[in-house]
């Protein structure tokens, strides 16, 4: 039997490109029918490492980061919008809406990957964000949030506390920023090459095509 297609998806659950590329990406697998051949897993990246757990209202954030207008911002939303729906993803955003700190989140992914839980965990936290209007940082929502896909919540809630998880998790983004990562989402296929960005679906297909039938 041949090896699975292995992709690392490196990524921000606060970043929206990150989540219309994966979706785009899933439907590109699915639509050449080679779910049983690929192998996702999901790799941390913070866009705001340094961000204080009390968090920063969006529009503040936006534009001091990007020095993006309120216009600006208005349009960059509404496109997101648009192409959340042609993947069926709603972004909702709000006037009260805050960028929050996503370490504990990717500290909940790495936890997930050892259960084959963690697409569906990223997903559930991309959504409370964008959808739902919550905060993927406070422990309250995380609890909810891996009850319902089912993890042990005691068990991953501890390994928030464990210095060497948080370190082994921050060595982990270190590895993908010394590898050249600086935007996301980075989609990697088999640790040799890489695509930056949510490609259309034709573009994923057309690289999914030629890496699977070349390992084939």
């Amino acid at each position: 039997m041949k090896e699975k297609l292995k992709i690392d998806i490196v990524s921000d659950v606060v970043c929206p490109w990150c989540t219309i590329g994966y979706k785009r990406l899933e439907k590109a697998i699915t639509e050449l029918g080679i779910q049983d051949q690929v192998e996702i897993e999901w790799q941390p990246f913070e866009l705001n490492p340094n961000m204080p757990m009390e968090g920063q209202n969006l529009k503040e954030h936006l534009a001091e980061k990007y020095g993006s207008t309120s216009e600006q911002q208005e349009a960059s939303h509404q496109h997101l919008v648009a192409a959340g729906e042609e993947v069926d993803f709603k972004f909702d955003y709000f006037d009260e809406m805050r960028i929050v700190n996503t370490f504990d989140a990717h500290i909940l992914l790495d936890y997930a990957k050892q259960f084959g839980k963690q697409t569906e965990l990223q997903m559930r936290l991309t959504k409370a964000f964008f959808s739902n209007r919550k905060d993927v940082s406070d422990r309250t929502v995380l609890n909810q949030i891996l009850s319902d896909v089912g993890l042990n919540v005691e068990e991953a809630l501890t390994r928030l506390e464990d210095n060497k998880v948080r370190s082994d998790v921050k060595n982990a983004e270190e590895f993908w920023r010394q590898l050249g990562v600086t935007s996301v989402p980075t989609i990697v296929f088999n640790r040799k090459s890489a695509v930056t960005g949510a490609q259309p679906v034709d573009v994923f297909k057309q690289v999914l095509t030629e890496l699977t039938t070349t390992t084939s």
